[in-house]
Protein backbone atom coordinates (compact mmCIF):
# COMPACT_ATOMS: atom_id res chain seq x y z
CA UNK A 1 0.00 0.00 0.00
CA UNK A 2 3.09 2.44 -0.64
CA UNK A 3 2.54 5.35 -2.58
CA UNK A 4 5.07 6.38 -5.27
CA UNK A 5 5.55 10.09 -5.53
CA UNK A 6 8.06 10.84 -8.38
CA UNK A 7 8.62 14.80 -9.16
CA UNK A 8 9.33 16.33 -13.09
CA UNK A 9 11.34 19.30 -11.67
CA UNK A 10 12.01 21.65 -15.01
CA UNK A 11 13.44 23.94 -12.91
CA UNK A 12 13.31 25.85 -9.02
CA UNK A 13 10.55 28.00 -9.70
CA UNK A 14 7.56 27.32 -11.46
CA UNK A 15 8.13 29.64 -14.17
CA UNK A 16 5.87 28.97 -17.68
CA UNK A 17 6.27 25.14 -17.27
CA UNK A 18 3.49 23.39 -14.45
CA UNK A 19 5.68 21.43 -12.09
CA UNK A 20 4.33 17.88 -12.66
CA UNK A 21 4.23 15.61 -9.69
CA UNK A 22 3.27 11.86 -10.31
CA UNK A 23 1.62 10.22 -7.81
CA UNK A 24 1.22 6.12 -8.04
CA UNK A 25 -0.34 3.84 -5.38
CA UNK A 26 1.02 0.22 -5.06
CA UNK A 27 2.57 0.31 -8.66
CA UNK A 28 -0.64 1.96 -10.60
CA UNK A 29 -0.73 5.58 -11.45
CA UNK A 30 -3.10 7.49 -9.74
CA UNK A 31 -2.95 10.76 -11.51
CA UNK A 32 -0.67 13.84 -11.90
CA UNK A 33 -0.41 17.01 -10.06
CA UNK A 34 0.36 20.13 -11.71
CA UNK A 35 1.16 23.22 -10.24
CA UNK A 36 1.54 26.35 -11.96
CA UNK A 37 1.90 29.81 -10.76
CA UNK A 38 -1.93 30.74 -11.12
CA UNK A 39 -3.56 27.61 -9.97
CA UNK A 40 -3.31 23.56 -8.96
CA UNK A 41 -4.39 20.48 -11.08
CA UNK A 42 -5.46 17.20 -11.04
CA UNK A 43 -4.83 15.12 -14.20
CA UNK A 44 -6.43 11.43 -13.52
CA UNK A 45 -4.77 8.27 -14.72
CA UNK A 46 -6.11 7.37 -18.02
CA UNK A 47 -7.22 10.51 -18.86
CA UNK A 48 -5.42 13.10 -21.09
CA UNK A 49 -8.43 15.27 -21.55
CA UNK A 50 -10.47 16.58 -18.22
CA UNK A 51 -8.03 17.99 -15.60
CA UNK A 52 -9.67 19.39 -12.34
CA UNK A 53 -8.54 23.06 -11.60
CA UNK A 54 -8.56 25.15 -8.29
CA UNK A 55 -7.14 28.18 -7.38
CA UNK A 56 -4.56 28.42 -4.64
CA UNK A 57 -6.95 30.40 -2.40
CA UNK A 58 -9.57 27.35 -2.98
CA UNK A 59 -6.78 24.78 -2.16
CA UNK A 60 -5.89 26.10 0.72
CA UNK A 61 -9.07 26.73 1.44
CA UNK A 62 -10.16 22.80 1.36
CA UNK A 63 -7.07 22.05 3.04
CA UNK A 64 -7.64 24.02 5.90
CA UNK A 65 -11.17 22.13 6.48
CA UNK A 66 -11.13 18.87 5.20
CA UNK A 67 -7.05 18.25 5.33
CA UNK A 68 -6.12 16.49 8.66
CA UNK A 69 -3.54 18.47 11.26
CA UNK A 70 -0.43 18.05 11.12
CA UNK A 71 2.52 18.90 13.29
CA UNK A 72 5.40 20.98 11.44
CA UNK A 73 8.87 19.51 12.46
Amino acid sequence: MAHEVIAHLHSKLVGNKDLEVEVKHDGAKLGTLLISKGNIEWLPANNHVNKHRMTWKQFAQIMEREGAPARVK
